[in-house]
């Protein structure tokens, strides 16, 4: 296991994004609570939507005073090959759960539990699938509160990987999941919660970008800032469908000659799958040079993230699947007008219509966008409403309001 190391946040700084009675209750909170002691523990320190989300909400938490760690779990590729399979599985991909796969699975967990044996923690949240079977090998002690936090949708998961998933799952205190439309019906978990992700409104992929600057940095990367750009920012991911946004932009070229593409990934440790997913996308683009695609080995952090979501004419998340889809909720904090996918977490962040649309198909997709394209005033009358739904709904204030709730709640249960 590796203790993370974060940067310092004041929490202060972010009072201006909430209101009086969420501050008095968050003071509440945190006094109820400043002697006991959380352990996040999840895949990965960088790369990937909940590694990005703990590095906000860990150094605000502690700056309320709070006793928080982050760990993450130790791995070599033959642990992440699984733990992606049973990612891919759990969201309703076929396949065949393999002993082999069993054994690796369940070795790490062994391996990554010995070095937990003296920790003393009151609170234990584990991210996803990866390191669920910790609880079993770690054990429970008493007055200890284990809580799993699902991110993905597990509303029909492959039935062999959930039935062995489950059987750890069931060890848990608490779950929480993003809505509840991704909870397996047939579970019987008795104190679910539905939490959904947030962003850091003064993160450097979130603070306030001038256009102009925006231009001038994404500029880099040969973007011609004279002419409309459609973007997607996600992993290289089956589910994120990077294939189908090319194709959108195909038939939206057709019509509209001189839009751009650009296909912005981060390429995590704990995703070997994506490496080649990566290659299929560059095959599909082929020699289009109006087609951009880089990741963060090519010098893409979160400034150029941020960049790229407030220069685009469009924000495109068409997920075939998805747990939420967090770069929709960002790319409409900067006022840019996003089309996602009619699935899982993208549906409560778009309102169709009013702060974006939802489609279903490629061409449903590619209509919308001609429709954005040839029609800015649109995207200004959208702009207003899903900034403030962002700010009601999905900034990390409100994230670490609902976790502290549920560290009270199972504190006095």
């Amino acid at each position: 296991m590796q203790l993370v190391t974060v940067g310092k946040k004041s929490f202060s700084d972010y009072l201006q994004f909430i209101d009086q009675k969420t501050e008095i209750e968050l003071k509440y909170l945190v006094e109820k609570l400043k002697d006991k002691r959380i352990a996040m523990i999840n895949a990965t320190s960088y790369g990937g939507g909940v590694a990005e989300k703990l590095h906000s909400i860990i150094p605000l938490m502690k700056d309320m005073g709070l006793n928080v760690d982050w760990w993450t779990i130790l791995g070599h590729e033959e642990f992440y090959k699984v733990t992606k399979s049973f990612h891919n599985r759990l969201q309703g991909q076929e396949g065949e759960l393999l002993p082999a796969d069993i054994d690796i699975y369940l070795k790490y967990n062994k391996m990554n539990a010995s070095y937990m044996h003296d920790w003393q923690y009151d609170f234990f949240v584990v991210h996803d699938p990866q390191p669920a079977a910790l609880i079993k090998y770690r054990g429970k002690k008493e007055g200890e509160k284990w809580i799993w936090r699902c991110h993905i949708d597990t509303s029909t998961p492959n039935p062999e990987y959930w039935d062995f998933l489950y059987e750890y799952l069931l060890d848990f205190d608490a779950w929480i999941f993003t809505m509840k439309g991704f909870v397996n019906e047939d579970s019987d978990f008795k104190n679910i919660v539905y939490i959904t992700p947030s962003i850091d409104p003064l993160s450097p992929k979130n603070i306030p970008l001038e256009k102009e600057d925006a231009k001038a940095i994404i500029n880099k990367y040969g973007v011609d800032t004279q002419r409309p750009l459609i973007s997607q920012v996600s992993r290289f991911d089956p589910w994120k469908d990077p294939l189908g946004v090319i194709d959108v932009y195909k038939i939206v070229k057709k019509e509209l000659p001189s839009v751009q593409l650009a296909l912005i990934g981060s390429m995590a440790s704990d995703d070997p799958e994506g490496w080649d997913y990566l290659y299929r996308t560059l095959r599909r683009a082929g020699e289009d040079y109006d087609i951009i695609i880089i990741t963060n080995f090519n010098g893409i952090s979160n400034l150029e993230v941020n960049a790229f979501q407030t220069a685009s004419s469009i924000v495109l998340q068409k997920s075939i699947r998805e747990g939420f889809g967090l770069t929709v909720a960002e790319s409409l904090w900067k006022g840019t007008p996003v089309i996602g996918g009619n699935v899982g977490g993208i549906k409560l962040q778009i309102e169709d219509g009013v702060t974006g649309y939802l489609i279903n198909t490629v061409e449903e997709c590619a209509q919308k966008a001609l429709k954005l394209l040839r029609n800015p005033l649109l995207a200004e009358e959208m702009k207003e409403a899903a900034k403030e739904k962002v700010r009601r709904e999905f900034l990390v204030t409100k994230n670490i309001a609902d976790y502290l709730r549920l560290f009270y709640n199972l504190s006095n249960n």
